[in-house]
């Protein structure tokens, strides 16, 4: 049987009639291939380059030594905040927290290893039990002139009364927030912004109202006692 030839209006009329377009498109392929490698070449080599100098520039310095439990984040580490979600230009930690680091050119491991440590502690004072380990190391480490034993017990008789050591109780009515019943609650956006939802800022704040206003928490107590407040 013998193929007729491709007349002119066929499709394949370019190609039977003209095997140098062929040749052309194949050799237009094939530098097209090699361009490709230069390519992937080109960007393997400046990604290499690029980890290189990203390395070089990263401290290495290490945390040393042995940490406490409960630690207390120096004022010039960037700010730890608890909030539902990961804004722009923050580092997620765990269950909501975040690391703000706006602003900020580095930091050594010895502040992550603070910032992490601060971040624990936030999630231990959740729970009641956990809160109350973390106010008697503030005390331990903030007010050590108190009778530790009895002060703390009477902490926990007070805060007891007051919220059951819950991080998130509020008084409707009154407008009292969180461990220590603060009232009005913004008052403890003395100590840090995220008052509402951070057991340990919470913490802080009771306690320095307790010492600023009654010297000791079972002072606190008497009074709370003799007024139903304090």
């Amino acid at each position: 049987m013998v193929l007729p030839f491709p007349q002119a209006n066929s499709p394949f009329w370019a190609d039977a009639a003209c095997p140098e377009k062929v040749r052309n498109s194949e050799n237009r392929l094939e530098r097209k291939g090699e361009m490709n490698k230069i390519y992937r070449s080109t960007k393997l080599v400046l990604s290499a380059a690029f980890f290189i100098v990203f390395i070089g520039s990263v401290d290495t310095t290490y945390a040393q030594g042995n940490f406490d439990q409960f630690v207390s984040v120096p004022n010039n580490l960037p700010a730890l905040t608890v909030a539902p979600e990961n804004p722009e230009g923050s580092t997620s930690l765990e269950d909501g927290i975040t690391l703000d680091l706006s602003g900020i050119s580095s930091v050594d491991a010895n502040a992550i290893a603070l910032v992490s440590m601060a971040a624990r502690q936030v999630e231990m004072a959740k729970k009641p039990k956990g809160a109350q380990k973390v106010a008697k190391a503030i005390i331990e480490e903030k007010y050590p002139k108190w009778d530790k034993k009895r002060q703390i017990d009477c902490l926990t008789t007070l805060w007891n009364g007051e919220s059951h050591w819950n991080y998130q109780a509020h008084n409707y009515r009154s407008g009292a927030h969180g461990i220590p019943q603060a009232l009005p609650a913004i008052k403890m956006e003395i100590v840090s912004t995220d008052w509402r939802t951070n057991p340990v800022t919470q913490i802080k704040w009771g306690l320095s109202y307790i010492k600023a206003r009654y010297d000791t928490p079972c002072n606190a107590l008497w009074k709370k006692k003799r007024s139903n407040w304090y």
